[in-house]
């Protein structure tokens, strides 16, 4: 009892949330945004989406993450770690959406 709360507990600690502008999509689970000043390559966290060139389904998925977040979209980044590659790995809030959540719902993207 005392290891599952204490594991609650720390999934529901307040994360720092980053604003930042969307710049451009890369494929179903990957964006770049300026922050600041800073230009970060972002990797959604805890889902994964087909790659670009597994045709159909990587072209729908990043039109999927592209209408939810057009060039210019203001968004939260809640960020969990950085990957091998140097991308900032995050969960993406718009407005009170968490954009992970709604890839996985929509189907476009599985938890990872």
């Amino acid at each position: 009892m005392g290891k599952a709360l204490l594991v609650l507990l720390i999934a529901l600690w307040p994360v720092a949330s980053n604003a930042a502008v969307v710049i451009s999509v890369g494929d179903g689970d990957t964006l770049t945004v300026i922050e600041g000043n800073r230009r970060i390559k972002v990797r959604l966290a805890c889902i994964d989406a087909p790659e670009t060139s597994q045709l159909p389904y990587g072209i729908t998925a990043r039109q999927a993450l592209k209408s939810l977040l057009p060039v210019g979209t203001d968004v939260s980044l809640r960020v969990k770690a950085t990957d091998r590659y140097g991308r900032t790995v995050a969960e993406v809030i718009r407005s009170v959406s968490n954009i992970n959540q709604s890839l996985v719902s929509s189907g476009n993207a599985f938890v990872y």
